[in-house]
């Protein structure tokens, strides 16, 4: 992989990026609960070392650039563990994120001898990086990040597209890839479903 950039915009991606066909993308909010804890931070990566990180300071959310990337027909939307992100994008920035992608979904369809699926599990057996997450719990609305919390930001966007080629490797191989497509396509409707207070519920359930 190339050397590591890291480019921190306040409020929107500038006009004129180009990430190609496929885009990586997290989120950092205050907590786990979309309604309560909002959103601060918007990481993409085209896979190439690049890692953009779009700060948001709880007021302004307009972000035209970012609405239209993450809504563009034509480039596909990466994530890991895409049920909380595309959730919080929709709360937050009034967008159905589409096309997707969840690489922890397909993980626990192909890696089934395991009940690891976090994306530090995933990068470490398929990709042999080790990730830290010591940043993991800290304070994304900080109005200055530290080095340390923006390469942890960084690091969650910048191998999964290395991810989901491999995954995708896996997929086909065990005759799973339409399932896991499936999946993909409900993920705005369980999304949906979260924010309106169903997220413990399993509606398919007797």
């Amino acid at each position: 992989m190339p050397q590591t950039q890291i480019k921190l915009h306040k409020g929107d991606l500038p006009s004129g990026l180009d990430f190609g066909g496929a885009v990586a993308v997290d989120t950092e909010t205050l907590g786990l609960k979309p309604h309560r804890d909002r959103l601060c931070l918007v990481q993409l990566s085209a896979g190439d070392g690049t890692a953009h990180l779009v700060q948001l300071d709880g007021r302004d959310y307009r972000a035209p650039n970012l609405k239209a990337l993450l809504t563009d027909p034509a480039v596909l939307k990466i994530f890991h563990y895409a049920r909380f992100d595309v959730a919080v994008l929709s709360r937050y920035l009034g967008v159905a994120v589409a096309p997707l992608y969840c690489t922890k979904i397909a993980s626990k369809l192909v890696r089934t001898y395991t009940d690891r699926h976090g994306l530090k599990d995933l990068v470490s057996e398929i990709l042999g990086i080790e990730l830290s997450k010591q940043q993991q719990s800290s304070d994304w609305a900080a109005t200055s990040l530290s080095d340390q919390q923006k390469a942890y930001a960084a690091s969650d966007v910048l191998h999964l597209h290395k991810l989901r080629e491999r995954l995708d490797e896996m997929l086909d191989r065990d005759g799973r890839r339409a399932l896991a497509e499936a999946a993909f396509g409900f993920l705005p409707t369980r999304a949906a479903l979260d924010l309106a207070g169903f997220e413990e519920t399993d509606i398919f359930s007797h």
